[in-house]
């Protein structure tokens, strides 16, 4: 293609022929894409050259930042060696089973086997067959209810966005049955006047009383995000999991911890279920397996599955063609190696995490903030019309976008959920991106003032 091509040409090129994801085609026509031409560390460029700080690290998952050579490296030489090779009828290839370990050995105990699917989307659906399945070999195929919570996520196919909790996705023809939700553990919109102790047994409750609707011989798994990113960066009260997990055991239904964006160091722990203590029986990998280089997903299997399948299963008719795809796995294992060369998740932990914190914090006195909250490199800003109460805007997200559009325009990256302004920066963010970060949103949200505030 030619490089002399102009960004307008390039933008018809792109609005005629390209439906991108999660897109108002209307307004995209009108506008355009905002064509994206290099990325280098933590910054992406568009071809007007303007150098936007990236505190989404991509769609979550560029844990590393942009321009690493040792995964370009990774990703060459496996090319050069076998670029492709299926995993059906009984083959492997060394970097899928030399992944297949190491994860198993990062992995909380007893998660010891993995499918690969290709994104998060993608390993979701196979979790969904896959506890159903064990259910029916288990003798007990009526177990097929799986309860997830509002606002959780985990992914755009039918099944899996059935499975999550966005209601707008529900409404494009993915509410699909025999799946349930529960009100999640939202302190800023729920919590009121209880403690914490108190609204994370109120919280955890909800899962009980649900299951006694539907009936434990109904309920197959309860699915939940460590923290719920793409919901709002919504951050569960302590003690919250741990009455969750003895609800899940009390009657025998199968744990899903969805690690997509909370895993590979996001916390400041290798998954959000080190954090909480959470032993799942299954667990959803993606996104920062590979900080995005390459893509790949992965679901752990626990032993008590694993078995099962093993002893009773025969064979399980599931899998993609490029399940363990050899580069991906290539890449996957040059990312884990530098995100432990560089100590990042022990830096995220006792430097960036609490820096992000306290620098995010200076902006709770700003008039457009009702509360702010963080955990590792996740944070959120939420957005209210009004500190006193607070109120928030009547017409939900509208406030976000007013923000986002500005700190864009500003060169900063942000994801505006609903009226939450979202940062998920790369582990390798240094306390001086982050102090650039904060500086930008404030700028953002003085200049949104005028038409949020009047």
């Amino acid at each position: 293609m030619s490089a002399e091509l102009s960004k307008l040409e390039w933008q018809q090129m792109d609005a005629a022929h390209h439906l991108a994801p999660f897109s108002d085609y209307k307004s995209l026509h009108a506008e355009g894409s905002r064509m994206i031409t290099h990325a280098d560390g933590h910054f992406i460029y568009d071809m007007d050259g303007h150098a936007i700080l990236d505190a989404m690290a991509g769609l979550w998952c560029v844990n590393v930042g942009y321009g690493r050579q040792s995964l370009v490296d990774a990703a060459a030489a496996q090319m050069t060696k076998l670029p492709y090779y299926n995993s059906f009828f009984k083959t492997s290839n060394q970097p899928v089973a030399a992944l297949s370990k190491k994860l198993a050995e990062l992995t909380p105990e007893g998660l010891n086997h993995v499918l690969y699917a290709n994104s998060g989307s993608e390993a979701n659906d196979t979790i969904i067959r896959l506890v159903r399945h064990y259910w029916a070999l288990k003798g007990q195929p009526e177990k097929r209810v799986i309860i997830g919570r509002d606002y959780g996520y985990h992914g755009s196919t039918i099944m899996a966005a059935s499975m999550g909790g966005m209601s707008g996705m529900h409404a494009q023809a993915a509410q699909e049955a025999d799946f349930s939700h529960i009100r999640p553990p939202y302190g800023f919109l729920y919590q009121g006047n209880q403690t914490d102790a108190q609204f994370a047994a109120s919280s955890a409750q909800l899962l009980a009383e649900k299951i006694a609707e539907i009936g434990a011989d109904k309920v197959a798994a309860f699915v939940a995000e460590p923290i719920q990113g793409a919901g709002g960066v919504i951050i569960p009260p302590a003690g919250y999991f741990d009455h969750i997990q003895k609800i899940c055991a009390e009657h025998d239904i199968l744990f899903i911890a969805d690690e997509v964006i909370t895993g590979f160091g996001r916390t400041g722990y290798w998954f959000g279920s080190d954090m909480y203590g959470l032993k799942p029986d299954v667990m959803t990998l993606a996104k920062g397996l590979t900080s995005g280089y390459m893509p790949m997903s992965a679901v752990m299997v626990g032993d008590r599955i694993a078995q099962t399948l093993i002893d009773e299963g025969g064979e399980f008719y599931h899998g993609f063609t490029y399940s363990g795809h050899p580069v991906s796995a290539a890449v996957a294992l040059a990312n884990l190696q530098l995100i432990e060369d560089e100590t990042m998740i022990d830096i995220v932990r006792s430097e960036t995490g609490p820096y992000l914190a306290e620098a995010l914090t200076s902006l709770a006195d700003h008039d457009l903030v009702g509360e702010v909250r963080s955990c590792g490199l996740l944070g959120c800003v939420e957005l209210v019309a009004d500190k006193n109460g607070p109120v928030l805007f009547e017409d939900t997200g509208a406030a976000g976008v007013v923000v986002r559009d500005h700190a864009i325009s500003g060169g900063l990256m942000m994801r505006a959920v609903r009226d939450g302004m979202i940062t998920s920066p790369p582990l390798s963010f240094t306390k001086t991106d982050i102090d650039m970060l904060v500086e930008r949103l404030r700028l953002a949200l003085d200049k949104a003032v005028p038409a949020l505030l009047g």
